[in-house]
């Protein structure tokens, strides 16, 4: 249950943006916050990418994008989208054809960038195709490819050029009586994403996607986008995220969703917090989580577990997860269920009693979350 009523200082009130569709998934509006991947393979290859996009669901994202630069990308296209459980979003550069021929391939979204899709009248185009086949599109600003004359006119790559880009095709959309569109505004700079974000979202009630573009490895990546994302997510900015590595697809949506989740607008899986250990631990913190981090991960159950090595802070902490255990003395600790202490525990039965009391506390949370969804009905 959420103590949000009683803590009004973990509320992020979102800002009110219009909601479109993105295949089944609503973006915008009072929809959750969506978690984008983007595939990497050869999207020629159809297993190869069919594979990855699947890679991507299970690991939760609701949509995955498909680069599609050739022909042969949207002729794939067409059976990746039948095969996939989850939307797919074409991106598009350069050649405007591809964008049409995405639409005619199922392609839930059409990604396309404003600095390279080419004059109006092939804007309009596009816009046609996404109106005969039922696509949304995001119009996608990069700071790495603004349109000539923005450059001209402000010199560099900055928020304002961003944004003017931006608001110049919603004009171009809006006037072509095309609405279902959402819109990014990135960089790899942090501070020049997070200005443009803010900027975009005092200037249009479009749903905004967030990413910090060419933001690294994973872990320069993941922390330049925690801090990039983060904020503006805290500040109730953005309606679905892409977090960018150059890692595989499946990190991006981790990190996505961990993202998501520290902040309380997203909940999925198992919540594990845990000390950095130090000499009063009673047992392996670090080894023991690594562990239970890979067995729990075909938890897809929202709950929470605390590993704490000692009992500074372990009792407590405990007593505000559904499963707790907290290093003791004589290679033993306690076991706390629903933030009651319940067991003593030996430590070399820790990590399969953990895993079984979370599995059970999961199967009675889906069983609560299902018969409160029958009743509402």
């Amino acid at each position: 249950m959420s103590l949000n009523h009683i803590r009004p200082w973990k509320n992020i009130y979102r800002r009110k943006s219009r909601q479109i569709m993105v295949g089944n998934v609503p973006v915008g509006g009072d929809a959750p916050i969506a978690v984008q991947t983007m595939t990497n393979t050869d999207t020629s290859d159809v297993a190869a990418t069919v594979a990855q996009v699947q890679a991507a669901a299970e690991a939760g994202a609701d949509i995955v994008r498909v680069s599609t630069p050739d022909q042969s990308s949207t002729i794939a296209l067409k059976e990746i989208v039948r095969e996939s459980t989850v939307p797919i979003v074409a991106d598009i550069h350069f050649h405007y054809k591809r964008a049409i021929e995405a639409a005619e391939a199922g392609a839930a979204c059409l990604r396309i960038n404003p600095g390279n899709i080419g004059d109006e009248q092939r804007v309009k185009d596009v816009i046609q195709a996404a109106k005969d086949h039922g696509c949304s599109i995001r119009i996608g600003v990069n700071a790495g490819s603004l349109e000539k004359h923005l450059l001209e006119k402000y010199g560099e790559p900055c928020p304002d050029a961003m944004v003017e880009s931006g608001l110049e095709h919603i004009r171009i959309l809006q006037e072509n009586d095309f609405h279902e569109f959402k819109i990014s505004c990135k960089a790899s700079d942090v501070f020049m994403s997070a200005a443009a974000y803010q900027q975009l979202a005092e200037a249009t009630d479009a749903p905004i996607h967030l990413g910090i573009t060419e933001a690294g490895g994973l872990m320069s990546g993941t922390i330049k986008s925690s801090i990039g994302l983060g904020n503006l997510l805290w500040m109730g900015i953005g309606d679905t995220v892409r977090v960018s590595l150059s890692a595989d697809p499946v990190e991006e949506v981790k990190v996505g969703f961990e993202i998501l989740k520290s902040l309380g607008l997203r909940h999925r899986g198992v919540n594990i917090i845990s000390c950095p250990s130090c000499a009063r631990q009673g047992f392996d913190v670090i080894k023991t989580v690594e562990t239970l981090e890979k067995r729990l991960e075909h938890i897809k159950t929202p709950m929470s577990l605390s590993i704490i090595g000692c009992v500074v802070n372990g009792p407590g902490e405990a007593l505000m997860t559904d499963v707790g255990f907290t290093g003791g003395g004589a290679g033993a600790g306690m076991v706390y269920l629903a933030g009651k202490q319940s067991h003593k525990l030996s430590n070399d039965q820790m990590v399969e009693h953990i895993v079984e009391q979370v599995e059970a506390r999961a199967a009675v949370i889906d069983a609560e979350m299902a018969a409160a969804e029958q009743a509402a009905e």
